[in-house]
């Protein structure tokens, strides 16, 4: 569904947690990091677009979070020719989106990032306000800084006791989408660590609440992001390419 200039309508999700750190999460086989997004289906307004796309990627239901705002007007961004179909080429220009600002009244384990059979992220974790948008996929960081500044007015003040809360505490079951580990390797404590091509690369450690090293070389993963291994996938499953 586009619009009369090549724009398709779009939701974009900037989500909270009570410290006022923001979701950030990786795209599957990328080294891009980004807010949920998705489309607007026809017969959709964009507040229902943005609590389906926010149950999709992220797994949370309208009550495990509060709407504190949303961008007044449409924010734009082309997709480059090679980034779109030739099938959609010399029609489809980009997307054009409405931001929400969430804030995560549930629990970090409330987040799912397998909510679906086609999941967009394979990891996550909560950052600063102000995300690096230098690992943002170039072509979406000016909507990026035009929506993170038009909501910042409406971000609640940081709460000091959150840190003693519950979902402080580092939770398991939010991490890694994909692992294909065996269980002996989980009652070891390692993971033979393999490249997008399956080669292996060795032994490493698993990421646990007493052992918080690197979750695997071949994620490159920032400090504070979250590792997961699941028997019942296969790191070199297919995995249907993530949109735009």
């Amino acid at each position: 569904m586009l619009d009369r200039d090549g724009f398709r309508p779009n939701v974009g999700i900037i989500l909270l947690n009570q410290r006022s750190q923001v979701f950030w999460g990786k795209r599957i086989r990328t080294h891009s990091w980004q807010f949920p997004q998705g489309g607007i289906d026809r017969g959709e307004n964009p507040e229902q677009a943005m609590y389906r796309e926010l149950h999709e990627e992220v797994g949370l239901l309208p009550q495990h979070v509060n709407v504190l705002a949303r961008t007044r007007d449409w924010l734009r961004y082309e997709v480059p020719d090679r980034f779109i179909r030739r099938d959609a080429r010399g029609h489809y220009k980009g997307q054009k989106q409405i931001w929400f600002l969430l804030q995560l009244v549930g629990h970090d384990w409330d987040l799912n990032l397998r909510a679906t059979d086609h999941p967009e992220f394979d990891a996550w974790r909560w950052n600063d306000y102000w995300v690096p948008l230098d690992v943002v996929v170039e072509f979406k960081r000016g909507v990026y800084e035009m929506a993170l500044t038009e909501l910042a007015r409406y971000v609640p003040r940081a709460d000091p006791r959150a840190d003693s809360r519950l979902d402080a505490r580092p939770d398991h079951r939010n991490r890694y989408l994909r692992g294909g580990l065996h269980q002996r390797d989980l009652a070891h404590g390692q993971v033979s660590h393999r490249g997008l091509d399956g080669e292996s690369r060795g032994q490493g450690p698993i990421e646990t609440s007493s052992n918080h090293g690197r979750a695997g070389a071949f994620f490159e993963l920032p400090p504070g992001a979250t590792f997961e291994p699941d028997p019942q996938t296969s790191l070199n499953a297919d995995v249907p390419a993530p949109k735009p």
